[in-house]
């Protein structure tokens, strides 16, 4: 995998750049003035950024994800990730038949339009081809099974899946000692 330089991540004109970033040069980015990236954020190949969304540190998008937050937003917090091919949609269509659908039609043809912002909080992990849906909150600590639908929002460490995503159990949180740990030594591994 080829990464940009410095210097080309800068030209984007991205809302803030952290340090230690890494970004695929064949990662896509739209809106870039209301995208902020964290330290320690890794972004992988034919990953789609747009609009309004923020990544915090030690950030993870794997190869194919999708995050659109439109002018509402999507918020990651640190030490969270998308796994392969996971799709974030802060905004969606009616498609019950009561408004016109599609990009091609004026937004006064489609008054039926969801947008409500997606907050996915320290320490989540969303799982291959999962879908994210409109006005969801990943509470900390939750993980998500690949191919799951999340269209509501879930309660802290638990672990989920489906369509729709439900709780199966809780999850462990001995990874808050390993964050102490890393956090403590962070500087020096640089």
């Amino acid at each position: 995998m080829a990464y940009l330089t410095r210097e080309q991540m800068e030209s984007y004109g991205f809302k803030a750049l952290g340090e230690n970033v890494k970004i695929s040069d064949m990662a896509r980015f739209y809106n870039t003035s209301k995208i902020s990236i964290g330290n320690n954020v890794r972004i992988d190949d034919f990953c789609i950024v747009s609009g309004r969304v923020t990544l915090g540190n030690n950030i993870h998008l794997a190869v194919y994800s999708y995050i659109t937050g439109c002018d509402i937003g999507v918020v990651m917090e640190d030490f969270s990730g998308l796994a392969y091919g996971v799709k974030v949609f802060t905004d969606s269509d009616d498609y019950s038949g009561a408004s016109l659908t599609n990009p091609t039609i004026p937004e006064q043809f489609k008054p039926k339009k969801v947008s409500k912002p997606i907050l996915i909080k320290k320490h989540v992990i969303v799982g291959a081809h999962s879908l994210v849906f409109p006005g969801v909150t990943l509470e900390e600590g939750c993980a998500i099974g690949a191919m799951a639908m999340v269209t509501k929002s879930t309660k802290p460490w638990g672990i989920y899946s489906g369509t729709p995503a439900k709780l199966l159990k809780e999850r462990k949180r001995d990874l808050l000692e390993l964050e102490e740990q890393y956090l403590s030594i962070a500087d020096s591994l640089k």
